[in-house]
């Protein structure tokens, strides 16, 4: 005769298997014999479960705990209230479970999950860890604690997770598509262009993957690849605004404005027009020359979620009259290189009657001070020190401010001449001008969105050294690399350590001939002092470089070198070193 125990124990195998229809049966036979038996009351409760059949499922979880409050009890009662939103009191009925069961690896998991739907990450990884602990091939967990750990901006070791994950459970599509998306973020793009095409292999419908397949081949200069991977992710997801704007971008950086530009009145007709894709466009009207839609759209930077423009009490000028006889903000809203860039419009302002109170990043402070035009300069980190002020701008938006066009570039120079005397110690540490002077940056913020197009190896940049000049460096804090290569040669000389702030750069480079340099904040620094400066610019280059001019409207001092179509940098540095070796045999000892 068979008991409600055997009853129950069939019913919980064909659970397991998924079954739910005889394991029904089984459960009403052992209820049938025992009502009260805690084990089918338990297994009754997980069916309802996996009906969605909340309110039902609780009850029958709560007989059997009040019965006999067995941890698998408690953890199921937990997934109800989880299912049911009330994750606080799930997780408080779970630790009465590891209470109970410590060592079970399962409950560690649930804990886990629970902890990530209350946002409790480093509480959900501790959760996960525990679980790997009593169980290191608990893959849900392994594969979960790699998610968190890239979530929580730790991603050698996520992929260091995910790898074991990987090793242990292969082609688990999931595994695949973070372990592409961690190798991007740590900028290893070939390697994530290759996990995803095998994560697309492992899951081909879905647009997620072929979005950030297109992004790891954008980001190798793969523009044409990319797009076929954006156009898939949308085919797959017709709404995928991101795939949409990345397509956007891809057209960009090919140089196919037509398409921009189509794209986006596509985006605007099926409402999937954001503040990303207007930010992307101004940059387009930008670089094309249409400055009037260009500026108005650079307004959209104040949208996006990196924006960190503070100053939202007063009212904000954009332009026209009535800031006569009033004080107004000018607050740094970008990069250095952009307050160096936008800070030519401050004399403008007081020309107006405006008393100017300027706010710039903190190395720009002492440069600044002695600004035409500003009334007061603070840095960044006392901007508590600001006097009172009627109106606020951000140092971006008075291009805009102005209505610029271009025909009314205000150009440069217009920074302060650094002092005689800091000048003069300059020029005593480099010594008897014997030869030409060229100062070096070959590398900006490596955080920057185009940082990979824009900086150059040193190793590269070395390729026109092979010239009769004095090569000084202005590269502040070199990467790894290429502070190898600069310890190994004897031929730059690197007096940067002193380089404290802006206002000595800016001394050292009066005592230049030239500056040679990728599109960084020096290259505007040295343009805004009119210095002679040649800017190395990728194919796409920055809006205000404008395409296919050797000159710029912003600097007059400035030559421009682009790379073509091929995109490489060793042909632009051919011609910089032709175009070097010239100049180097014109100049005579002690020329300027």
């Amino acid at each position: 005769m068979s008991t409600p125990a055997a009853f129950c124990e069939a019913g919980l195998a064909h659970f397991r298997e998924g079954r739910h229809f005889d394991a029904g049966v089984s459960c009403r036979q052992a209820l049938a014999i025992d009502a009260e038996h805690t084990d089918a009351q338990h297994l009754m409760g997980l069916l309802l479960l996996q009906a969605k059949q909340y309110n039902d499922a609780l009850a029958w979880i709560v007989r059997a705990i009040q019965r006999a409050p067995k941890p698998e009890y408690l953890a199921s009662f937990a997934t109800v209230l989880q299912q049911h939103g009330r994750c606080d009191e799930a997780l408080n009925v779970l630790d009465k479970a590891i209470q109970l069961r410590p060592n079970d690896a399962e409950l560690w998991r649930q804990h886990g999950d629970i902890c990530i739907q209350l946002a409790r990450l480093d509480q959900a990884l501790l959760g996960f860890q525990r679980a790997l602990k009593l169980n290191p091939q608990h893959h849900d967990a392994l594969y979960k604690s790699g998610v968190l750990l890239h979530k929580l901006g730790r991603n050698e070791e996520a992929l260091a997770c995910l790898d074991l994950s990987d090793s242990l459970f292969p082609n688990h599509a999931p595994t695949q598509r973070t372990r592409a998306w961690v190798l991007y973020c740590l900028k290893r793009f070939e390697e994530s262009a290759t996990e995803g095409r095998h994560a697309h292999q492992l899951d081909p419908d879905n647009a997620e993957i072929c979005n950030n397949l297109g992004l790891s081949l954008r980001r190798l200069g793969r523009n044409e690849e990319a797009l076929a991977w954006f156009e898939k992710a949308i085919a797959l997801k017709p709404r995928f605004v991101d795939a949409f704007d990345n397509k956007l971008v891809a057209l960009f950086h090919l140089h196919r404005f037509d398409e921009v530009f189509a794209l986006s009145d596509r985006m605007k007709s099926l409402g999937l027009n954001n503040a990303v894709t207007e930010w992307n466009m101004s940059l387009a009207h930008l670089l094309t020359g249409n400055f009037e839609a260009g500026w108005l759209g650079h307004q959209t930077r104040l949208k996006l979620p990196s924006a960190k423009y503070p100053w939202l009490s007063r009212p904000m000028w954009l332009g026209g009259d009535g800031i006569e006889g009033k004080t107004i903000l000018v607050a740094a809203d970008e990069g250095l290189g952009d307050t160096i860039h936008f800070v030519r419009y401050v004399p403008m302002l007081a020309a107006r009657g405006a008393r100017v109170a300027l706010a710039v990043q903190d190395p720009l402070h002492r440069l600044m001070s002695a600004l035409r035009g500003a009334s007061h300069c603070v840095p960044m980190s006392a901007v508590s020190t600001l006097p009172a002020f009627d109106l606020h701008c951000p140092i971006s938006s008075l291009p805009f401010a102005f209505g610029t066009r271009l025909e009314t570039i205000p150009s440069g120079p217009y920074l302060p001449s650094p002092p005689d005397s800091r000048i003069q110690a300059w020029d005593n540490r480099l010594g008897p001008r014997t030869r030409l002077r060229v100062g070096l940056v070959w590398s900006g913020d490596p955080a920057h969105v185009n940082d990979e197009t824009r900086s150059i190896p040193l190793r590269t940049l070395s390729r026109i050294l092979d010239v009769d000049a004095t090569f000084i460096s202005l590269q502040k804090a070199p990467r790894p690399h290429d502070a190898a290569v600069l310890r190994e040669r004897n031929d730059i000389v690197d007096l940067t350590a002193d380089l404290t702030d802006f206002a000595e750069t800016a001394a050292l480079i009066s005592c230049l001939d030239l500056v040679i340099a990728v599109d960084t904040s020096v290259a505007h620094l040295a343009g805004a002092l009119g210095r002679p400066t040649w800017i190395l610019l990728p194919w796409t280059p920055d809006y205000r470089w404008l395409l296919d001019r050797t000159d710029s409207p912003w600097y007059p001092s400035v030559r421009l070198f682009r790379q073509t179509a091929t995109r490489d940098y060793e042909s632009v540095l051919d011609r910089v070193q032709d175009e070097l070796r010239a100049r180097a045999a014109g100049s005579g000892s002690g020329s300027r």
